[in-house]
């Protein structure tokens, strides 16, 4: 076969991939509007399991070092407020209900928390005890890290990332040239700790996460202090957290009219509402 003639095969297959991937809906939109459609070009069935293989990993290392759920109290704490916030997830997808949820604290200096795809949850105690955050700051940052598994953040990142090699990988699958793509685990593992995420999905994460906030009870202010406390914290060496969440000068107002927005589900949850 002629390099031209593999060119042309390659691109038309890429094509073809491309343009059968129908918009997506993930979520609906909530009080805070949250509604866009995304082009994702691998199942979440695909993703949800290389996730969940990474992260059994990952607690299985801090297990073995003697790093994880050390503080009881402060595990009961982390998980009472991840159960209040999942319970309101249906709010924005119903099968978020039947997820196989997990929630561990890691023992680390680290400033860092994260939501693996199918909502894997860990929470770092340098987090929590370095910023010395409130229930409500806490539940502003576990929510962000939920609503980025509810929006299928990492499908769509990963997607994204296979469409700028599919020529490669779905024409070396047709034509059996090699394994046929990139490694999935691989790409769920970059795109949750190492490759920053875009404004587009931080500021969606934002939103969402103060409304799961609101409705499980919690002050969603409880976001723009939590960020203000990030941004000193910053002064002195960016923390992992922050360095993987781009945090703009617009960013606390925005969280600011959308905890605002949030306000009277708060005040309705306090009530029993």
């Amino acid at each position: 076969m002629s390099a031209r003639i593999l060119m042309f095969l390659v691109a038309g297959v890429a094509a073809l991939a491309v343009a059968g991937c129908a918009p997506t809906r993930t979520t609906k939109g909530g009080v805070v509007g949250v509604d866009r459609e995304q082009t994702m070009l691998v199942s979440s069935k695909e993703v949800n399991q290389a996730a969940a293989q990474q992260y059994a990993k990952i607690i299985a290392e801090a297990s073995q070092k003697g790093l994880l759920d050390r503080d009881p109290a402060q595990v009961q704490r982390v998980r009472t407020i991840a159960s209040r916030l999942i319970a309101q997830t249906t709010v924005f997808r119903p099968d978020a209900g039947s997820w196989k949820w997990e929630t561990h604290v890691i023992n680390s200096k680290e400033l860092n928390a994260w939501c693996m795809p199918g909502g894997k949850i860990a929470v770092y105690t340098g987090l929590i005890e370095t910023l010395k955050l409130s229930d409500d700051e806490l539940a502003a940052v576990m929510g962000h890290e939920i609503a980025h598994a509810l929006r299928e953040h990492g499908r769509e990142r990963v997607s994204q990332r296979m469409a700028t090699g599919v020529a490669v990988g779905v024409a070396s699958a047709a034509l059996g040239l090699g394994q046929g793509g990139a490694q999935l685990a691989d790409m769920v593992t970059q795109v949750t700790f190492t490759l920053p995420n875009s404004r587009l999905h931080e500021q969606e994460a934002d939103r969402i996460g103060v409304e799961l906030a609101a409705r499980a009870g919690y002050d969603p202010r409880g976001a723009v202090t939590v960020w203000q406390k990030m941004t000193k914290a910053a002064a002195s060496g960016t923390p992992q957290f922050l360095s993987t969440h781009p945090s703009p000068e617009n960013r606390i107002k925005d969280l600011t009219v959308y905890a605002a927005r949030v306000m009277p589900l708060y005040q309705a949850a306090q009530k029993g509402g």
